[in-house]
């Protein structure tokens, strides 16, 4: 029976889904009994402060949020921000004769139709409207096959809320006290920042070894090399590039054969240096070669699974240079269009109606011969995979090609990776040969050498023809790429065209990308894969973790952070531990625990409140691996708040993160030879060398004293501040700072052309006497000359004109400044300035991406969409990699939102403007509603002050996982 029917017979129903996108596009599949509304997302949740806890909770019920005392019951409020809409949908609701949650059908998607339930509180029936796809068909069956709320994965979700608060509420004042204020700590972010910072320390602790080894291009036709380069016209090669393997039966030494300490894992292996590769590449010149072994073997691949959460974001990463929240949002787009399955899913299941839709293409476009028997079924590699979710695949039961959808940019190419993947997943195996010949001659100073080449040959490509991988490593080979020898037998002679000697050296471990982060997140079972955008994004944000092109550096502050966590909680960011909670939270979403007692656990140590054993060593130590969270955060006199954040360089040099940043330091201070200077926020910490922080040191650093203002009597000093240097007057001491007497110190930034250790008494002074009044015009406006963010420039007014130097801020004239006003005002691009930086063509847009130089400072463009560089990005070192991913991110983020001023004034005018023309019930209606704003508004001034402090406490400690 369709929808349209069954209204017509069962009265208005009302069905609630999150986002206002997929309403409308559910709106559209179901009949006009059916009214469709947004939740916008979670309407409720626990309290962001104390400000907004009920007044008959107190002590630590305020502070969390959470009652801990009494089964860890959580406080949930409406959200400010949602109440409006809880508000409309209360009175839809009223209107309807039954009601369908139709939220996502993942944990968090129950847990948001279950609050949906409490706060609506519906007196008609409820149905549970589940489907993870937007089709007509796919929606119209959800509606006449709805099921009951699954409270267990309500409860699993309320668990990890719960869990996540209590980790965050009282681990963050921790890192406040010890570290920095308004940091955050959280059960996964702060392990994944571990991953980047551990990854960082073997970096640094990295220290590179050169060996040296041959390469040899071998020839089968000796008397002609031109015919070898050519091929001999045959179309198969006639040479070969093959790498020195074995001298005397040692094998020479490779990059895998050295340990992070730069030395050889074995001294069996041949270590050569460059002195004894071209002696040998010299006394090979004249060798005659021979072939000594050829060896075949089948080579086969099979089609990858199609796509899971994890492996998108990987695979959108490499292929589309897009970060993991990017590839989410535009995800979260086609899905919410009705373009793809649901894009939160841990399977990688397809279902039968896919497999269907999926075969049929690859007949269609490929032809029988590229269809297995069989349709194709893949396994989850998951643990713990929600598989009654689907792999992200096109929807429906016929898959449209990318040039059918009418769709364009970043959605098109992320459709279009998915389509590939699917229907690729149910074409043959690609097979061929691959081949490994061994080649081998006595040098002339009698030196047995051999040498070995490696091809492969793809003789059907079978899914490589819809799809291949990409790599993380941009050196790796992809699976489709061929590597053909010259057809040889053992014992061919062959001749040695060259013979080059090549030196390497080896690299350390790669930092990590959000793709590769993804990975081993996920390969090591921590957190939930559909939480690693949200958490990445965390990191970043919050500046634990900053980008150089792709790669995630650490910054120092996470060092300090991290350092201190490892120290003292150490059991709270083990990995093992981590995975270990997860699996515990699996097991209570399947039933088989029970989420009090685990929780009492994990908070008050083995046997709850009523054990006397207490959680001593619960940081470290072995035993129940729950251990016990308050005890930890109890005594935190043990943490010397100096030495958590102090890193040795070298040479008596230290690294210390400050409350303003980080620092490098010698000797104590206060005492001789003590020296400081700032390190920049964005150098990565492996390029601290104690040659680096002898540099940061030597260069000019603290007050320069410059002299006293003969006017005033002040001291004047120049300084070096984090935004450059500058000047500044010393104020008498008892000079108010605050208040309505304060006086602020004349401060001026040195010009370009300046140096902090060299600039004089007098040219401070002039500084410090900008702006400078030129003159007035014939209506007797000032114009003023003055220095500012953005170089030298004229002031009539509000009407502002730049100068070409610095200097003229000092010379210039009343009638050349009068002469600059009489020139019309170049506005718009009249005046664009030269890019700073050409990155090439955007993948996307296809159009040139610069780096330009705006009012906010440098920005990308690709002259649609504009994209501001971040802290760690700078002009000199940001490639064509990062500029297009700061695009795509711009772009999935959609055009900014204007923010309404006085919006409550708007608000009570509309309202004011309502009631006049309503009848006088309404009128009343509005009174009321009016009455209740004034109270509302009289409650929140006096609660201003908490409310800050709970709106810090949010921000720092309460971000996802």
């Amino acid at each position: 029976m369709s929808p349209t029917s069954e209204t017509a017979e069962g009265g208005r129903r009302l069905v609630i889904v999150e986002s206002p996108a997929k309403a409308k596009t559910i709106k559209g599949y179901l009949g006009p009994g059916y009214v469709v509304e947004a939740s916008v997302g979670h309407i409720r949740d626990l309290p962001s402060g104390a400000a907004e806890v009920p007044e008959k909770y107190t002590g630590e019920v305020r502070r969390l949020g959470v009652d801990v005392e009494h089964d860890f019951q959580p406080i949930y409020v409406v959200n400010a921000d949602k109440k409006a809409q809880v508000r409309k949908l209360k009175e839809l609701l009223a209107e309807s004769d039954e009601l369908f949650l139709a939220t996502d059908e993942d944990r968090e998607g129950e847990a948001i139709a279950w609050h949906l339930q409490e706060v609506l509180k519906p007196k008609v029936p409820v149905h549970r409207m589940v489907f993870h796809e937007i089709t007509k068909d796919a929606i119209r069956a959800a509606v006449a096959n709805p099921r009951e709320l699954n409270q267990r994965m309500v409860d699993a979700q309320e668990t990890r809320r719960i869990l996540d608060r209590l980790y965050g509420y009282e681990v963050s004042p921790v890192l406040w006290k010890k570290v920095m204020p308004k940091l955050s700590a959280g059960r996964v972010q702060s392990v994944a920042t571990r991953l980047v910072v551990e990854r960082e320390r073997e970096r640094v602790a990295f220290r590179s070894a050169e060996y040296w080894d041959l390469t040899g291009t071998f020839s089968t036709s000796p008397g002609d090399a031109g015919a070898a380069l050519a091929g001999g016209g045959s179309g198969e090669p006639s040479s070969l590039v093959a790498r020195l393997a074995t001298v005397d039966g040692r094998r020479v030494a490779q990059g895998r054969d050295f340990g992070a300490d730069g030395r050889l894992k074995s001294s069996q292996v041949l270590h050569l240096d460059e002195t004894n590769a071209r002696a040998l590449a010299a006394a090979l010149a004249e060798t005659s070669f021979a072939v000594r072994s050829v060896e075949s073997k089948p080579y086969r691949r099979s089609p990858y699974a199609p796509f899971r959460t994890t492996t998108l974001q990987q695979e959108a990463s490499r292929k589309l240079g897009f970060g993991a929240k990017a590839t989410m949002q535009v995800a979260q787009k086609l899905y919410e269009n009705g373009f793809i399955t649901y894009m939160r899913t841990d399977s990688t299941i397809l279902s039968d109606t896919a497999v269907a839709a999926a075969r049929a293409q690859v007949t269609q476009l490929y032809g029988a011969d590229y269809l297995p028997e069989k349709p194709r079924v893949y396994a989850g590699k998951v643990k713990n995979a929600q598989e009654a979710h689907e792999a992200i695949r096109p929807s429906g039961d016929r898959f449209r090609t990318p040039a059918e959808t009418g769709l364009t940019g970043e959605q098109f190419r992320l459709y279009e990776l998915i389509w590939k993947r699917t229907v690729a997943s149910q074409m043959k195996d690609a097979t061929g040969d691959s081949v490994t010949v061994k080649i081998g001659g006595v040098s002339s100073d009698g030196r047995d050498a051999e040498f070995t080449a490696s091809g492969k040959t793809i003789t059907f490509h079978g899914f490589m023809k819809a799809y291949v991988e990409g790599a993380d490593d941009p050196n790796a080979e992809l699976d489709d790429r061929e590597r053909r020898l010259p057809q040889v037998t053992q014992g061919d002679p062959l001749s040695a065209r060259e013979m080059t000697a090549d030196g390497h050296a080896t690299k350390p471990p790669a930092r990590y990308t959000e793709a590769t982060l993804v990975k081993e997140l996920e390969e090591r079972e921590i957190g939930r894969p559909s939480t690693y955008a949200s958490i990445i994004g965390t990191i970043l944000d919050r500046g634990y973790v900053f980008k150089k092109g792709t790669a995630l550096v650490p910054s120092f502050l996470s060092f300090a952070v991290v350092n201190l966590l490892e120290t003292h909680f150490g059991r709270l960011v083990d990995y093992d531990f981590t995975a270990r909670m997860e699996d515990d939270l699996d097991r209570i979403a399947r039933g088989e625990a029970q989420s009090v007692p685990w929780l009492r656990r994990f908070y008050f140590g083995e046997g709850g409140q009523d054990d006397g054993a207490g959680a001593a060593d619960a940081g470290n130590g072995d035993g129940d691996h729950l251990g016990g969270l308050k005890e930890l955060v109890t005594d935190l006199g043990a943490i010397d708040a100096r030495e958590i954040s102090s890193f040795p360089v070298g040479n008596g040099i230290v690294l210390r993160v400050g409350r303003y940043g980080p620092y490098v330091e010698r000797g104590e201070k206060e005492t001789e030879g003590h020296q400081r200077a700032d390190v920049p926020d964005d150098l990565a910490p492996d390029e601290l060398t104690v040659e680096h922080a002898e540099e940061l040191l030597a260069k000019p650093s603290g007050d320069f004293e410059l002299g006293t203002d003969p006017v005033s009597g002040h001291q004047i000093v120049a300084k070096d501040g984090r935004y450059g240097p500058y000047v500044t007057e010393i104020l008498p001491e008892g000079t108010p700072k605050t208040g309505k007497n304060a006086v602020k110190p004349r401060t001026a930034s040195l010009f370009k052309s300046m140096a902090l250790d060299t600039v004089t008494l007098d040219e401070a002074l002039r500084l410090m006497s900008l702006p400078r009044v030129v003159g007035t015009d014939a209506e007797g406006v000032e114009i003023t000359a003055q220095n500012g963010r953005y170089g030298p420039y004229l002031k009539k007014g509000t009407d502002s004109r730049s100068l070409t130097e610095e200097e003229q801020l000092f010379t210039i004239t009343l009638e050349e400044a009068l002469a600059i006003y009489a020139q019309p005002k170049q506005r718009g691009r009249a005046a664009a300035k030269p890019p700073l930086k050409e990155l090439g063509v955007d993948p996307v847009s296809e159009k040139p991406v610069v780096v330009k130089d705006g009012r906010f400072g440098p920005y990308v463009t690709d002259g649609e969409t504009n994209a501001t560089l971040r802290t760690a990005d700078s002009v000199e070192t940001i490639t064509p990699e990062r500029g297009f991913e700061l695009l795509a991110e711009k772009r999935a983020k959609g055009p900014a939102k204007k923010t309404a001023k006085k919006a409550t004034a708007k608000k009570a005018t509309a309202k004011k403007t309502a009631a006049k023309k309503t009848t006088a019930k309404k009128t009343t209606a509005a009174k009321k509603t009016t009455a209740g704003t004034t109270a509302t508004k009289a409650t929140a001034t006096k609660a201003t002050a908490a409310k800050k402090t709970a709106a810090a406490a949010k921000k720092s400690a309460d971000g996802p996982e």
